[in-house]
């Protein structure tokens, strides 16, 4: 009779552990799944911050709502800073500096070949002011290409030349927003289309 309460006790005490290691894997397995789903959530969204640096939880959106809004603005912000120069070799050096962290090696190649053929030192010999005015940026947010049209006037002392420019291009997507690149997108395969003169008016002599 002992022996039989000893074994019963037994059997009850290994139902008691297997059941305890079965809820204990289930409260592992449901921890993990929801830690796994709030690591996807954050990295797929975007948190607005305050004047304080301060991260606004309860306005949380999704990024792939406004990824092609991103896009049109990155490749708004590398244009401006490529296509905006003045007759000041540091603000030009800073422009380009901006820009390159926002293109792969075709932003580079495309400002080495400017540079070697003279383009800034002639901006900075004649004073030119060179800004551009965006027509239209289209985007293809499956295929991630883009195509920028716009219009760059070169503002010298004797002449003002306006120029029609049309590139075009395609973004890659990267893991990490930084400061230099806070959209997270990189621009690929850049190459201009067509950069011709559209008007280019003679000013008179003062």
């Amino acid at each position: 009779m002992i022996i039989k309460n000893i074994e019963g006790k037994m059997r009850l005490a290994g139902l008691i552990a297997g059941l305890s290691l079965a809820v204990a894997l289930l409260m592992v397995g449901a921890v993990s799944y929801f830690a796994y789903r709030q690591v996807s959530s954050a990295r797929r969204s975007i948190y607005i911050l305050d004047a304080n640096n301060i991260p606004l939880s309860a306005r949380q959106l999704d990024v792939q709502v406004n990824r092609p809004i991103e896009y049109r603005t990155h490749v708004n912000l590398f244009h401006s800073l490529f296509f905006t120069l003045t007759p000041d070799e540091k603000f030009i050096e800073y422009q380009m500096k901006r820009a390159m962290y926002l293109i792969d090696e075709t932003g580079v190649l495309q400002y080495n070949n400017l540079r070697e053929k003279g383009y800034f030192n002639s901006i900075l010999s004649s004073s030119s002011v060179l800004t551009i005015q965006t027509d239209s940026i289209i985007i293809d947010p499956v295929k991630k290409y883009f195509r920028f049209y716009g219009k760059q006037s070169i503002d010298r002392r004797s002449s003002k030349l306006v120029r029609s420019l049309v590139t075009e291009g395609y973004l890659r997507d990267l893991e990490l927003r930084t400061e230099n690149n806070a959209h997270g997108v990189l621009i690929t395969r850049w190459k201009t289309l067509e950069n011709k003169d559209i008007s280019h008016v003679q000013k008179n002599d003062i």
